[in-house]
This record gives C-alpha cells, structure tokens and sequence, in this order.
C-alpha cells in the first residue's frame, strides 16, 4: 500500500507526464466499501452515433437527475406560479397570498393545509385583516401617529387595520425595514398595538426607487432560503438556485457554473463519504489540534519557563532563548551544569538511561510517541487527499483548455464537426470525476477504525480495483481518439 500510495502522489506531481497524469491507476488506493451502487449507472458508456448532436441525451444515460438548477427568471417564475395558485384556490388577492407563502416558507401544501384548518387562526397569525380596525378617515384633515403633525386626507395611508400615517411617514418606517434586511418582508403596522401586515403594493406605493429595489431582492431570495427544497449554489459569484426532490438517491448536484456540490451539507460534491465524516475532515484541517501534536511529538517544554523547544540536530546542551536562557540536557531535562564527561559528554546521558530503565520516563514517552504516530498518520492521509485535489485542479484547466483549443483542431484535422467531439469531454470529465472521488476515500480511509481489518482490506482493494481500471480505460479513451481521430461508435465500460 505505502509505495503503491507514493507512486500516486509521484504521478500527480509530474505535470509533464499527461498520461501517467491521468491514469490513476494501482498508484490510488481509493474507492469505497460503502460506495454506492448508483456509480454502476456509470459503467454501461455506450458513445452512441455522433450524427447526434445531443450531448445531454448522454448525460442522462448515466444520471437520473433528480435537481433543477434555477436562473433568477425561473425563480420568479415559481413565485409567480405558486402565487397565482394560492390566490386562485383561496379566492385573495395576490398579494395576500404572497404574504401567505412567504409566512409558511412558500409550501404551497403548507398555506392550503393551514387555511382550511382555521382560516381565522391563520389571519391573526399572519395580520391579514378583514376589515379595518379603525375607520381611515374620509376628506378630513387627521395627525400622523409618527410626526403628530396634521395632514389633509390625500396625504394619509393606511395598511388593512386603518391607522393614518403620512406619506412621508411611511417612506422612512419602509425605508428604514428595508435597510434592516430581509424582516422587512413580513413588516407590520407602525402603530404599537396593531400587528397588521404590510403588503408589497403599499412598499411599491410608498418606497423609493432604490429601496424598492432592495424589497424585490429580498423577496427574490426569500424563494431560495426559506424554501426547504431549494438552496444557492455555493460557488462564489453564482446567482443559479437548486431545487432538489427531496428523498431522492444521490446529493450530488452540478450547478451551470460547473461547481459540484453536496445538496444536504452544500460542501463539495463528496460521495460516496457521507455528510458526518467530511464535516469531521474539513474541521481537523482547519483545527488547531494537529498544532498541537505536532509540537507534543516533535519538542520538549522547556524545564524552567515551559516554552516548548524543538531539536533536530546537534548535540544534547539545549539552550532557551532570552529571556529565560536556561542550559539543560534535551534527553533528561536536567540543569546543565551537573552534566559532563561523568554524566556521558555532549552526545548521551547516563541519568537518562538509568531513569528511563527504572521507568521514570515511559508516560512521557509513550505520550510524545503517541503523538507522533497520530501525527504521521494524518499526514499521510492528508498529502495524498491533497495530491489528488490538486490531480484533479490539474484535469480541470486542461479541460477547459483542451475544449477552447485542442477541440478545434482535432475538429479541423478530421474535419468533423466540434459537435461529434462532444464524447471526449464527456471521457475527460470522467477522469476529474475520479479523482474527486478518490479525494475523498481518503477521508473516509483516516476515519475507519484500525481493528477492523477485514473491512480495511475490502476497502483497499476497492480502491484500487475501481479506480485503476476507470482511469486506464478513460486514458486508452483519450489516446484513441487523439492518435486516430475515431468519432465513431465505440463501446466503454468505466
């Protein structure tokens, strides 16, 4: 295992070498004994006729989508749609029934539930009114409850409940919820006592330009993150939504910006390693803990002032740094001043083996040792997650590389069209696909416990028996087509 695992981390580091690069092949000890039978869907690749110029036909072939990825005009869309289906089956207004929807997470079954239960329940919760609270008054002049200054009637609004507030009023409690954040979407009444709602035609009414603006991005958004079904993608400067079918197999979701990620955790795409242990992995790398063991395997505290001091050369006088400057032997701790040639000169220590035989030292010891194993053992899972993240960093430049440059003469040189080519980026994402996933068995690897060694040994040989034989298949794939330009029907199994 250990110089199959180096031979890996020598193939991903030697860039000049693309088809070594690729092959992944015995080099990965990589995939898994939990690995999900749903990858098998992958190995039935059958490139058909490339007359067709469907691509995607081929990527459902290998994948039940089970996600739709959503641009901000089908977001509004959706809205719109569930909407119109609230105020429709509950005969309101459009704009209750977006205070509705918005009040119950826009679940439409949720709203319909709710409403038919106990329609008056859901108006006091909510502050839908019926009728106003008080009568607004009519071609009279009324003070403002804000500015208690009196204005003439057209100058005066009102929510459902009633309560007179000036235009000017309202422009600066709208302004000012709009400002706070998104609570302003469910914003009430100014008057203390009265919890009526605050509809979107008053804040279209009432609202500057530029808050208004704000309004309808908070309303925008409130569709993705209080939608239990849909989430953002979270690849910095997307603006693409996910709406998943909750239930379904596989989280895996590829949004249109090319980030794949986990829809349940919304860290990177990582399976077949559950949710549990990649949040255990991604905070042991980020910890403070593997600092410490570094510094407990690898240093001892200094005997006066504690500072812990690192040796790795010279002989056994250790000297502190200023302020503390205390001389002292790095094997028994001791002062410096009662060792000598008696004690074993520069290069040994006589008091340390005879109190190391009388077992003085051994909770010490066998605590620094401890922790260098631990030590050694993370670091070894860790380069070889981190090598295949950057294999796979690699495969991805020259992919895109490869489609911007590379495609186009191959095109030229076969004189076939781009479009009968598309099954190469289809091989070569099989490769970034494989390194992805071997990342991450890696993790899983660090995590099983070591007692269990017939399940270790299961996972190894998957790991290297899946993996070889995908990423040497996907390279013959790649070379065929290059050296011989072949465009035609070809059967593969990955």
């Amino acid at each position: 295992m250990e110089s199959e695992d180096d031979f890996d981390m020598h193939d991903a580091n030697n860039e000049s070498g693309e088809d070594d690069f690729y092959s992944g092949g015995e080099d990965d000890a990589g995939a898994m004994a939990v690995y999900d039978d749903s990858d098998a869907d992958v190995a039935d690749y059958e490139f058909i006729d490339n007359d067709s110029d469907d691509s995607d036909d081929l990527i459902s072939h290998r994948h039940q989508q089970n996600y739709t990825i959503l641009s901000e005009v089908d977001i509004r869309q959706h809205q719109e749609d569930d909407i119109m289906r609230i105020s429709t089956v509950l005969s309101i207004s459009k704009v209750e029934a977006s205070i509705l929807l918005r009040y119950y997470s826009w679940s439409v079954s949720k709203v319909h539930d709710e409403w038919f239960a106990d329609e008056e329940k859901v108006r006091r919760s909510v502050g839908l009114l019926e009728k106003p609270v008080v009568p607004f008054p009519d071609g009279r002049e009324m003070t403002c409850g804000i500015c208690f200054e009196n204005h003439s009637y057209d100058r005066l609004h009102a929510a459902a409940c009633g309560h007179p507030f000036c235009k000017s009023c309202w422009a600066g409690y709208i302004s000012t919820a709009i400002n706070d954040g998104p609570g302003c979407l469910m914003l009430r009444c100014p008057d203390p006592s009265c919890a009526a709602v605050v509809g979107q035609d008053m804040v279209n009414a009432l609202a500057s330009v530029e808050d208004r603006q704000k309004y309808f991005r908070y309303f925008i958004r409130s569709y993705v993150e209080d939608n239990r079904k849909t989430k953002w993608c979270p690849a910095p400067g997307c603006d693409y939504a996910v709406e998943f079918i909750l239930g379904s197999g596989s989280y895996d979701v590829t949004c249109h910006c090319s980030y794949s990620f986990c829809w349940k955790c919304a860290e990177e795409a990582h399976r077949p390693v559950d949710c549990g242990t990649v949040a255990k992995w991604i905070l042991k790398n980020s910890a403070e803990s593997e600092n410490m063991n570094w510094i407990l395997a690898n240093s001892k505290p200094c005997p006066k002032c504690k500072r812990p001091i690192e040796k790795n050369q010279g002989c056994m006088h250790i000297t502190c740094t200023p302020p503390c400057k205390f001389e002292f032997c790095w094997l028994c701790l001791g002062s410096w001043s009662e060792h000598g040639e008696r004690t074993g000169g520069f290069y040994a220590c006589n008091r340390y083996e005879t109190a190391k035989q009388d077992g003085v030292y051994d909770e010490a010891e066998k605590r620094r040792e401890m922790a260098k194993n631990s030590l050694e053992r993370y670091t070894h899972y860790y380069e070889r997650w981190a090598t295949n993240q950057s294999s796979r960093q690699k495969a991805l430049a020259d992919l895109q590389q490869m489609q911007s440059v590379h495609l186009e003469k191959l095109s030229d040189i076969q004189c076939q069209p781009e479009s009968q080519l598309k099954f190469i980026t289809e091989a070569w994402l099989q490769i970034v696909e494989c390194r992805r996933v071997l990342k991450w068995t890696y993790a899983y690897g660090y995590y099983l416990p070591e007692h269990e060694h017939a399940k270790r040994q299961f996972f190894e040989y998957l790991q290297v028996q899946t993996f070889s034989n995908k990423a040497y298949l996907t390279r013959r794939l790649l070379w065929r087509t290059f050296l011989y330009g072949s465009a035609k029907k070809h059967t593969f199994s990955f």
